[in-house]
């Protein structure tokens, strides 16, 4: 896919967790997309929270990358969440990431919501994903980490 074809996942930015469409139209443009087979809102109180859920029996993917790569998108993109849960059924057991804002802006050190163009994201992200222990530190700290 050429980079005109990729789709503009900042139309997006300022949903909330309740609008189901933005963030299913953001999370399969995401990497893993492939293997996504569900997702589930959590807006009945806050903290708001997305539960999302992947086959990754067959997947060559990292399960950490793409928890951390998805829901730094989806945290910079939607305004009210505060935690994203990532189930990836590995086949042979499940893997569970379970990230909240403070969190991941933490690791980081940026506000997500302060960053309203996708150059400077995919920089982010391509500057902390170049240290893989910093990355495991990062989910070892994650609360449902299996």
């Amino acid at each position: 896919m050429s980079e005109a074809d990729e789709p503009d996942l900042f139309r997006y930015e300022g949903a909330s967790v309740g609008n189901n469409s933005a963030i299913v139209n953001t999370v399969i443009h995401l990497p893993g997309t492939e293997h996504f087979t569900g997702i589930k809102l959590e807006t009945k109180q806050q903290p708001y929270g997305i539960i999302l859920a992947y086959d990754w029996s067959e997947s060559s993917l990292s399960h950490k990358e793409t928890a951390v790569y998805n829901a730094t998108y989806l945290f910079t993109l939607i305004d009210n969440v505060d935690w994203i849960q990532f189930d990836f059924d590995t086949g042979s057991d499940m893997k569970q990431y379970r990230l909240t804002r403070e969190q991941l802006e933490e690791w980081y050190g940026v506000e997500l919501a302060g960053i309203n163009e996708e150059d400077g994201l995919k920089e982010l992200l391509k500057s902390s994903f170049e240290k893989e222990k910093k990355l495991d530190e990062l989910l070892l700290k994650s609360p449902n980490q299996q």
